[in-house]
């Protein structure tokens, strides 16, 4: 009888412990953020669309609650595959900071926007070219620098908070998805007659594909970056570099291959 704690191996009738292949992994993450971020917009932008179709009765609060319940969610019951970013700015965020390859970024940001743009293009296809797609625009009488600095610290807020719970000095675990949607949400309270409280090109660039119009994408694609940059800053006077356990797991995924 082998010694207490020794390992066992051989034994035929045992299924394999080895890693998936690299290229699984590598599609498993993929699919990931392009499935997540397509819940994530529909659940933002079809808020849109749903208070144009039932005339007002999806409320503001319902309107900026629902993607952040919906991130919620999905950092729940998928996060361990791909980290869950579902937003180039917070892919762009954790690769500054050294928890996520930067050789993966590309990948990463072209299925979150493919999952943006497939959303919108949903919504299209079943309901129509209502309530703008859910896009969002400058709030009545705002420059777009009002919305532009809007979505910047909105950012900055959102990717502090995910890099601050995904950090091993916080030690949250699960209870990160409760910090991230909850901030979503309330950022979603007072901003969104701003600027629509993006804070995601992915979310924003859909409903302008859609539509075809552009005139307001390059506030909501600088700003959430702008924002990113500066968050990835203020992380390192916190708590300094980064690559911690902690920060790379919730990064990368937990998934066995590297």
């Amino acid at each position: 009888m082998p010694a207490r704690g020794a390992a066992v191996i051989g034994r035929a009738d045992e299924p394999s412990l080895a890693p998936p292949p690299l290229h699984a992994v590598t599609w498993r993450r993929l699919f990931a953020e392009l499935f997540g971020t397509f819940l994530l917009v529909l659940a933002g932008a079809g808020a849109g669309v749903a208070s144009a179709l039932s005339h007002g009765a999806i409320s503001r609060a319902t309107a900026v609650a629902a993607p952040g319940l919906t991130v919620m969610a999905i950092i729940l019951f998928m996060g361990a595959v791909s980290g869950a970013h579902l937003n180039p700015a917070v892919t762009l965020a954790f690769s500054l900071r050294g928890d996520f390859p930067w050789r993966r970024v590309p990948g990463y940001i072209a299925v979150q926007l493919a999952g943006g743009i497939l959303a919108c293009l949903f919504l299209w296809g079943v309901y129509g070219k209502v309530g703008m797609l859910g896009a969002t625009v400058p709030g009545a009488g705002l420059a777009e620098w009002q919305a532009f600095l809007t979505e910047t610290v909105l950012t900055l807020g959102l990717v502090s908070t995910i890099l601050g719970t995904a950090s091993q000095a916080q030690n949250v675990g699960p209870l990160s998805a409760v910090g991230v949607g909850g901030y979503i949400v309330l950022a979603g309270f007072w901003a969104s007659p701003f600027s629509g409280a993006s804070m995601n090109p992915a979310r924003s660039l859909g409903p302008d594909v859609a539509l075809g119009q552009y005139d307001h994408l390059w506030l909501y694609l600088a700003g959430p970056l702008a924002g990113a940059v500066i968050a990835v800053g203020f992380a390192w006077l916190l708590r300094g570099p980064g690559g911690d356990p902690g920060g790379v797991a919730a990064a990368r995924g937990r998934l066995d291959a590297a």
